[in-house]
């Protein structure tokens, strides 16, 4: 378990505009292969000084775009639409209805998991008073 926050912060830093990889991989506790692996799949573009990643603030923010939206869940198709959607010159609008209806789709599936969830323990915990007698 690390003393990393439950959510990874999307808010930017006022005093920072350029960020190497081990700079974001100990921020967000992920490794230089995953920040690699986001850049191949199209997520995060960093900037190229030689073999060196510059990241900037924009990458940061998508990247903290990338890593909530697989904490609860969601596909990396899913996590690239909705942070693509920013680019779309519309103040975000669309960005935050889609989300917005991505999360409530994703809280109504959980609930439901968690219900489920809810009632095998029930069942469970049902099912060992049953039995655990005839053990003594």
């Amino acid at each position: 378990m690390t003393n990393l926050p439950a959510y990874a912060p999307i808010e930017p830093l006022p005093d920072r505009h350029r960020f190497s990889i081990s700079d974001l991989s100990a921020e967000f506790g992920v490794t230089a292969r995953a920040l690699r692996f986001y850049e191949d799949e199209g997520l995060i573009a960093p900037e190229r000084r030689g073999t060196v990643r510059i990241y900037s603030p924009r990458d940061r923010a998508r990247l903290a775009w990338i890593l909530r939206g697989k904490r609860v869940g969601f596909s990396l198709a899913e996590i690239r639409e909705m942070i693509d959607l920013y680019d779309i010159g519309d103040g975000r609008r669309a960005q935050r209805e889609v989300t917005i209806a991505r999360c409530r789709d994703r809280i109504a599936l959980l609930s439901a998991q968690k219900n489920d969830i809810d009632a095998a323990i029930e069942e469970l915990t049902h099912f060992i008073a049953v039995i655990e007698p005839g053990l003594a």
